[in-house]
């Protein structure tokens, strides 16, 4: 059965509630590599409760409506989605611990073809319940690629495309993953089969299971917080990215900077794959 994209535009979803704690910050921190050196100070401060800072891209965590592509009423071939496209819009700081509510809603549904997929976007507010203040603004786009050609005409979501300029990169830094990481990420929240089970993973066409795109984004932000913010998650203001290219854990993952006073562009490549896995990155930064 071919999805219905009114439906989707108009499909209510439940308010979620999440409540978190200084663990689950320093358990998301872990999950994209923070701590990997133990003597880092600059690394300890996102891993250990004395001074707690939180990791910017945690926004994706919080409040998530779970694995909703494989609810019924939505009708996606789950096993074939793609994570295309991320952007985050930072409010203000990310507490360590706090209680968080959000919507999520459809706002795009674009048919690309039977051949390409449906292209669906996403969009949440997370607000802080104690006050009302929104924190974050989580936008996600997915191909879908087994749901194309449901329309008799293509309509193409609207996605920004931001420039990577064409010269040497300013800043390169590079970060390795390690072989369990996508095993510890998902304990933030992300359960899908795909980056655990090597069944699933050979279904979908992947030799093994594959780094969650989030996961690979944390790492990015990483790389970017180091290099450009002086492990200062307080400046990071907006950010978008679009997934090239999947990673599988223990690739180590190098970001290309290119910075322009507070505006960077960057670009992440596997180092062992040779290929672009993040590109067209976008940091906005204070």
């Amino acid at each position: 059965m071919a999805i219905d994209p009114d439906y989707l535009l108009a499909r209510e979803w439940p308010e979620i509630t999440h409540r978190y704690t200084e663990k689950d910050s320093m358990l998301y921190a872990l999950g994209v590599g923070l701590g990997r050196d133990p003597l880092s100070q600059d690394e300890l401060r996102f891993v250990y409760e004395d001074g707690l800072k939180v990791m910017p891209t945690q926004a994706v965590t919080l409040a998530h409506p779970g694995f909703w592509a494989a609810e019924k009423d939505i009708n996606l071939d789950w096993v074939k989605l793609l994570h295309l496209g991320q952007e985050i819009i930072w409010h203000q700081p990310l507490p360590t611990a706090g209680e968080v509510a959000a919507t999520t809603r459809f706002t795009d549904v674009g048919d690309k073809g039977a051949r390409v997929g449906a292209l669906i976007v996403t969009e949440r507010v997370v607000r802080l319940v104690k006050t009302g203040e929104d924190i974050a603004t989580v936008i996600t786009t997915i191909l879908a690629r087994g749901d194309g050609g449901f329309s008799s005409e293509r309509r193409s979501v609207t996605q920004e495309k931001d420039r990577i300029p064409d010269r040497q990169p300013d800043i390169v830094c590079d970060l390795p993953t390690f072989s369990q990481q996508a095993l510890l990420y998902r304990l933030s929240g992300d359960l899908n089969p795909l980056h655990a089970s090597p069944q699933v993973a050979g279904d979908a066409g992947y030799s093994q299971p594959i780094l969650h795109g989030l996961c690979t984004m944390g790492v990015a932000t990483h790389a970017l917080m180091k290099v450009c913010c002086h492990y200062e998650p307080e400046r990071l203001k907006r950010i978008r990215l679009r997934f090239s290219a999947p990673v599988y854990p223990g690739e180590t993952i190098r970001t290309e900077v290119w910075q322009e006073e507070k505006v960077i562009s960057f670009r992440c490549w596997s180092l062992e794959q040779e290929k672009v896995v993040i590109n067209n990155g976008y940091l906005e930064i204070i």
